[in-house]
């Protein structure tokens, strides 16, 4: 099989301890709490091999965003304000709202579809979609699509 250079999309809790290590080792490094590669890979107990194997493959969602459209399906429990709660959420994390559509509620469950352009001053874009996904009554956030 020939190496692919495809990208995936997955929730942390999917991620492989060694490669949340990395992650972890380079933001010590670029927040400068550490000096070396060694003093950083120490601090989060994994090897040099495993940080130079994996540090150009894994990164935080939020650090390739910046600039870009991201598109999100969720369904959502027919209730007065829902949608505006979720709204809001995007407007606290200072992103821009692009579409919106919402289809009619069938047995109290509503499909939603939002594109939101991702700005340099919005926030931690994981933390958004998990906020929203944490909200009551809110089911299946998931990205289909990055542009």
């Amino acid at each position: 099989m020939g190496e692919s250079t495809g990208y995936f999309v997955v929730k942390q809790r999917a991620v492989p301890e060694v490669l949340l290590k990395v992650v972890e080792a380079k933001r010590l490094l670029e927040s400068e709490k550490v000096r070396t590669i060694q003093e950083a890979v120490d601090a989060v107990g994994i090897s040099r091999s495993s940080f130079y194997k994996y540090k150009e493959d894994i990164f935080e969602f939020h650090d390739n965003s910046q600039g870009r459209t991201i598109t999100l399906t969720f369904q959502m429990d027919d209730e007065t304000g829902l949608l505006s709660e979720v709204l809001k959420t995007i407007a606290d994390f200072r992103a821009n709202i692009l579409t919106i559509h919402q289809s009619i509620p069938i047995n109290g469950m509503a499909s939603l579809s939002l594109s939101i352009q991702i700005l340099e001053t919005t926030g931690d874009v994981s933390q958004m979609i998990a906020d929203m996904e944490n909200k009551k009554g809110v089911h299946h956030v998931k990205i289909v699509a990055k542009e």
